[in-house]
């Protein structure tokens, strides 16, 4: 027996909430990968704990999308039972880790958008949406600053972490313009004070990655060319292999609990 995949009731509240969860969950599962793996022991405990972090954030705005939508769907039931083309998160969280310089290029890519968005969030006028920014915004923090610190090590260290990291970067700037982009639901909650408009951070995200990949001694792309698609289903082959280990257990043993 398995478990079937779920239906949402997508109203622009629910689908906001689940669209920020599945960045989380999903980053949160590509960083739980290096577990074991990671190049020192230090580095595999401080992954573990972002992605522990990001799982807090995934589990919040999941029970808040199941609140609002008032059916019978939990946290659970979102993050494990629904198809691949129900996931709204970005597309570049999805893209595997491939080598330690590009896991952290990603990583650093998402954390300069997530810390002012968390932080700018903290104004916004759903409660609920106020308080997990609140605590986000301090995780979100500590996530920039590390992944920071490892692009600049990374990028002014040797000449074979500096090309590795140079080639994620090119690799990988093509999904970062999906972070800043909106939909007419998601215009209709930032014109209501409850979100925010992401365009506006997009200055402040380009002055850190900058600075950064400056001090890094690395190079921002000339390419422009962005990709889309992951905020209404539309996702990279990576998505559906991740999910199918990702669901396994909840797919095998519907409803098991321990």
């Amino acid at each position: 027996m398995t478990a079937a995949s779920i239906q949402v009731s997508e109203t622009p509240l629910v689908l906001y909430a689940l669209r920020r969860a599945d960045d989380a969950l999903v980053l949160g599962h590509r960083l739980s990968e290096w577990c074991g793996h990671a190049p020192m022991l230090e580095e595999d405990m401080a992954l573990a704990n972002i992605a522990l972090d990001l799982l807090g954030q995934a589990r919040e705005l999941y029970s808040y999308a199941a609140k609002v939508e008032g059916r019978d769907n939990d946290e659970d039931k979102l993050a494990y039972l629904r198809d691949v083309r129900q996931y709204r998160n970005l597309l570049l969280v999805e893209q595997q880790n491939g080598d330690f310089a590009r896991t952290m290029t990603r990583q650093f890519f998402y954390s300069a958008f997530a810390d002012p968005y968390w932080r700018t969030m903290t104004a916004s006028r759903d409660a609920t949406l106020a308080a997990i920014a609140a605590k986000s915004e301090k995780e979100s923090a500590y996530h920039l600053r590390h992944a920071s610190e490892w692009m600049v090590r990374l990028g002014d260290g040797t000449e074979e972490s500096h090309a590795r990291a140079q080639t994620a970067i090119e690799d990988l700037w093509s999904f970062t313009g999906e972070m800043f982009t909106v939909d007419d639901s998601e215009r209709a909650l930032i014109d209501a004070g409850v979100a925010i408009d992401p365009e506006t951070l997009r200055g402040q995200w380009l002055k850190t990655v900058a600075g950064v990949l400056g001090e890094a001694t690395l190079a921002r792309p000339a390419n422009d060319w962005m990709q889309k698609g992951g905020r209404i289903g539309h996702h990279s082959e990576h998505l559906g292999h991740l999910l199918s280990e990702l669901q396994s257990m909840q797919r095998s043993f519907p409803g098991a609990s321990w």
